[in-house]
C-alpha cells in the first residue's frame, strides 16, 4: 500500500507534463530567448571607408587633397599626377634659380634676352621660309581685356583691404593672442629672410609647393594625427602660460574712440 502513493503522484507528473507542452505559452523563455537572439542584428565591424571619413582633418576639410587644389591640371602637376610635367616645371624652376643666382642673371636683362631671340628666330624663318617653300609660321595675336584687368584689380583690392583690417585688428589691443602669433610670425619670417635674399627664398617657397603637398596625401593619416596631437599639448602649454603670466597683466577696459 506504501507504494501506491507513490505511483499516484509519478503519474500526475507526467500528465501534468504532458498537458504542459501541448500548451501553446510550454518553454517561452527558451523560445524566446532563441527569438530574441535570432532577431537581434549582428554587431557589424566598421568599414575601412567608414573609419577613414571618421578621421580628424586638417582645417576641418572633408574633401580630398586633389579637390581642394582645384581638380584640374593644376593640381596634377603639383601632385604629381603627371610626374614628366611635374618635373619640367620643377626644372624649369630650378634652372631659371641657377641663372639668377649663380650665373648672376637680371630678370629685365633675361627677358631682353629671351625677346630678342624669339624675335631673330622669328625673323629670320619668316624671310627664309619663302625660299625654301615653306609656310611662315603664323604668329598668334595676344591681346588682354579690360575685364580680365579689373577682375584682378578688384582681388587685389580685396585682399589688401583684408589685410589692413587684420593689421587694425591686432593692433588695436583687443586680442592678446593673435597679437602675439602676429609678432612671432613676423620675427620667424625676418630670421629666415636673413639667411638668404627673396629670390632663393621663392624658390624654396616653389620647392616646398611642389614636395609637401604629394607627400602629406600619400602620409596623411600620420601626420594629421601627429598635428592634433602636437596643437593639443601646444594648448595645454598655452593655456599655463596665460594663467601664470598673461592674465597678471593689468589691461583697462576698452572702448570705441568716437570722432
Amino acid at each position: 500500500m506504501g507504494e501506491h502513493p507513490e505511483e499516484a503522484a509519478s503519474f500526475l507528473d507526467s500528465v501534468m507534463e504532458k498537458v504542459a507542452e501541448k500548451l501553446p505559452g510550454h518553454d517561452s523563455s527558451s523560445s524566446d530567448s532563441d527569438d530574441e537572439k535570432s532577431k537581434k542584428p549582428e554587431s557589424k565591424k566598421p568599414e575601412p571607408s567608414s573609419i577613414s571619413s571618421s578621421v580628424k582633418r586638417l582645417f576641418g576639410r572633408e574633401k580630398p587633397v586633389h579637390t581642394l587644389f582645384g581638380g584640374g591640371k593644376s593640381a596634377d602637376v603639383i601632385l604629381w599626377r603627371n610626374k614628366q610635367t611635374s618635373a619640367g616645371v620643377l626644372a624649369g624652376a630650378t634652372v631659371m634659380w641657377l641663372l639668377f643666382e649663380w650665373l648672376g642673371y637680371y630678370l629685365l636683362t633675361l627677358i631682353c634676352h629671351v625677346l630678342i631671340l624669339g624675335i631673330t628666330i622669328l625673323f629670320v624663318w619668316s624671310n627664309a621660309s619663302a625660299f625654301i617653300n615653306k609656310q611662315p609660321v603664323r604668329i598668334p595675336q595676344i591681346s588682354f581685356s579690360e575685364q580680365l584687368f579689373q577682375d584682378v584689380a578688384s582681388a587685389l583690392r580685396f585682399e589688401i583691404n583684408r589685410l589692413f583690417t587684420v593689421i587694425h585688428n591686432v593692433a588695436s589691443g583687443r586680442d592678446l593672442k593673435k597679437f602675439l602669433m602676429v609678432v612671432a610670425g613676423l620675427w620667424i619670417l625676418s630670421v629666415i629672410g636673413s639667411w638668404a635674399n627673396f629670390l632663393t627664398l621663392f624658390y624654396v617657397a616653389f620647392v616646398f609647393a611642389h614636395t609637401v603637398p604629394v607627400l602629406y596625401e600619400k602620409y596623411e593619416d600620420q601626420v594629421d594625427a601627429f598635428t592634433f596631437k602636437a596643437m593639443d599639448e601646444a594648448k595645454k602649454h598655452y593655456g599655463t602660460f596665460d594663467a601664470k603670466v598673461l592674465s597678471k597683466i593689468p589691461r583697462g577696459p576698452l572702448k570705441d574712440k568716437k570722432f
